[in-house]
């Protein structure tokens, strides 16, 4: 599809602030974004714009009943060439599509979602920060927006796609972080929407964030719907342990989201020979082999993040503390591995960046 492109004159244009290090995340948005809507069974009028707000319907289904989706991504200036490449964003125009089947939208056609997003970044490209650590932040995200009050699927939709220059999403950056493990609210069922990214998964996290938040910690560990027993994921990122010298994730099993990063975090350690398995751990055998020394590392991995050591658990008002609050050489490794491989650092044997 043609993409018409309107762009602010260059005196209005902003930039990367100069001191990289105060970026954030999500705060400041580039200057155009990337907007396509869906009406009468096609996708139609596909337009690059300057940043601003949208004009909605009070009565647009996606404020009464929440029918939305969204991905998340990042554009990494390249430290040799000083290219600047998406980490396989293949993937992403992949889940997002199939994120729109669960919530009943009408799937933007992926070479669509690619074309737009290689384009409107080819645009923006001056605001790719420089500084190790930081990178571009990518939010494709789509809304019903027909105008109805009746409980059913929207006939019309608003594809947009905003980036924003963004510094460590943790402000610790590459250094452990506190869990908490939430020991009532639950996140997501079994036949739920637990494995698309739409936004009533984060609203349904919120209020124990606040709880996480009052005991100091950075974020909020979920178990199992079922039993309050398996670990799940942790709510922005995928959830790793080391325990017994085995790497441990949870499966996907429909109740948490399919992680890119999780996916090559496994491809890396599985690659550099660690012992991979994808199982669900109880909490109890988790906070048992932290007081028995078997479990030596905890890490989450998720695009916003990257891989994110964890150093404490606090789960029903007792601290687990994890490899003395150190980063482990499992975290140090895969890390290394595979933000060196996002940056252009070391080489990429996967084919995984693509080059803007």
């Amino acid at each position: 599809m043609e993409i018409k492109v309107s762009l602010l004159p260059e005196e209005k244009r902003g930039s990367v602030p100069e001191d990289e290090s105060q970026l954030g995340f999500g705060k400041i948005f580039t200057d155009h974004m990337y907007t396509t809507f869906f009406k009468d069974g096609n996708w139609r009028e596909s337009c690059i714009e300057p940043f601003g707000p949208f004009v909605l319907s009070p009565a647009a289904l996606v404020l009464h009943y929440g029918q939305e989706i969204f991905e998340g991504m990042k554009a990494f200036r390249q430290t040799t060439k000083k290219d600047v490449s998406l980490f396989r964003p293949e993937k992403n125009a992949e889940r997002m599509k199939d994120s729109a089947k669960r919530i009943s939208m009408a799937p933007l056609p992926e070479d669509q979602f690619l074309d737009a997003l290689h384009k409107l970044i080819n645009i923006e490209r001056k605001w790719v920060p420089h500084n190790p650590g930081t990178s571009l932040y990518i939010r494709p995200t789509m809304i019903a927006t027909e105008s109805l009050l009746g409980h059913r699927k929207s006939n019309e939709y608003l594809f947009y796609i905003i980036l924003s220059p963004v510094g460590p999403y943790f402000k610790e950056g590459f250094k452990p972080i506190k869990i908490y493990v939430e020991p009532k609210f639950v996140r997501a069922v079994k036949g739920g929407v637990g494995e698309a990214k739409t936004g009533g998964n984060y609203a349904a996290t919120l209020l124990a964030m606040d709880k996480a938040y009052e005991v100091g910690c950075s974020q909020v560990m979920w178990l199992d719907a079922s039993e309050h027993k398996y670990i799940e994921e942790v709510g922005t990122m995928n959830q790793f342990f080391v325990l017994d010298d085995v790497v441990y994730t949870a499966p996907i099993a429909g109740t948490i989201l399919k992680g890119v990063t999780r996916e090559s975090v496994i491809t890396l350690a599985k690659d550099k020979g660690y012992k991979v398995k994808e199982e669900f751990l109880s909490i109890d055998t988790v906070t048992e082999a932290i007081d028995s020394g078997n479990l030596t590392e905890a890490f989450g991995a998720g695009t916003a993040a990257s891989i994110a050591p964890v150093g404490e658990l606090h789960y029903k008002d007792k601290k687990y503390l994890i490899n003395n609050y150190e980063v482990g050489p499992v975290s140090k490794d895969l890390y290394e591995t595979l933000i060196g491989i996002q940056y252009g650092r070391i080489e990429d044997p996967y084919g995984w960046n693509v080059v803007i």
